[in-house]
């Protein structure tokens, strides 16, 4: 009777362990779902009224995920050890020669970059990118390599295109990503105007997904082109619209004076160079959908006089993955 009791004890006390542990897994596997999957994305904050740029802290940052509000995981400043940012500049060489005129600001804007930050030079054309320069530390060395757009729109021109090629053949590396793309935004590639105003060639959208999914910030500064579709209002304005669309949704900014080709391009770069001053790497608790993808995320403070910039869409992996 005595072992009976004894193996009776030790099968519940064992049962008993079981449910703890599998209470303890159940749990576990609820606060991982809560808390969601670390994602990252850069955020840009910015002041609303005047030039103080007030501090905002992690408890003062807010992210919704498809309208439901998610974690945040993380909030560092875009400083110091997590300085690091790959840049790059890109021309579109339909550009009118007379953007020579502005390679003297943007020589001085490489040369000006922190030691944290690693340039790159190309040339859009064909809708394939030439490099002039790979990323180098070397910022001198980056700034000779700028050369005149040679003013011809090749025999397929696409802005759009030709990013999305460079994005792709983009070094794995965990540094910020951005792009300064000057051009006209027309996407000669598709051949005559588009039917109606405003109807902006998908290959935005196309330019939009990759750049969001690989975490980029698109600039864009707009340089008259040379061609009959420069002449054509209805392309003119459609590009510029494509440009915008561009760097608004990667959580960037884009830059014009009408059709002209602004006097000087420093006012637009020492805009871009405080943007990327004032960076922060926001990571949050993102719930995954069914498989891979882009998911519409907002970021957003209370704070008085302060913006948070970011991209309106955030690549959501089903498990935790390395950029």
């Amino acid at each position: 009777m005595t072992g009976f009791k004894t193996l009776f004890r030790t099968l519940t006390l064992n049962t008993l362990a079981t449910i703890a542990a599998l209470t303890a897994l159940s749990v576990r596997g609820q606060q991982t779902e809560a808390a969601g999957i670390p994602v990252q994305m850069t955020v840009t904050l910015a002041a609303l009224g005047d030039d103080s740029l007030p501090a905002v802290t992690r408890e003062q940052v807010t992210v919704k995920q498809n309208r439901n509000d998610r974690p945040v995981l993380g909030w560092t400043a875009a400083r110091s050890d997590h300085a690091g940012l790959d840049l790059f500049i890109l021309i579109d060489d339909a550009s009118d020669s007379k953007l020579g005129s502005q390679l003297g600001d943007l020589r001085a804007f490489i040369t000006s970059q922190p030691a944290t930050t690693s340039v790159g030079i190309g040339y859009m054309r064909n809708a394939t990118v030439q490099i002039a320069e790979n990323f180098t530390p070397d910022h001198a060395k980056a700034a000779q390599a700028l050369r005149l757009p040679r003013a011809n729109t090749g025999a397929f021109g696409s802005p759009y295109l030709s990013v999305m090629d460079l994005m792709r053949r983009w070094p794995e590396h965990p540094n910020r990503r951005a792009v300064i793309m000057i051009t006209d935004g027309i996407d000669r590639a598709r051949g005559g105007p588009r039917p109606r105003m405003g109807a902006i060639t998908p290959d935005v959208d196309s330019a939009v997904d990759v750049a969001q999914r690989t975490g980029t910030l698109v600039y864009t500064i707009y340089a008259p082109g040379v061609g009959r579709l420069q002449r054509n209002f209805w392309e003119a304005n459609n590009g510029q619209l494509g440009i915008a669309k561009l760097s608004d949704e990667t959580g960037a900014e884009s830059f014009y004076l009408g059709f002209q080709q602004p006097v000087s391009f420093k006012p637009y770069l020492d805009r871009i160079q405080k943007s990327l001053a004032n960076q922060y790497l926001l990571t949050f608790g993102a719930q995954p959908g069914s498989s891979d993808g882009l998911q519409r995320v907002s970021v957003d403070t209370d704070v008085a006089g302060a913006e948070l910039i970011s991209a309106n869409n955030v690549w959501v992996p089903t498990q935790s993955e390395k950029r």
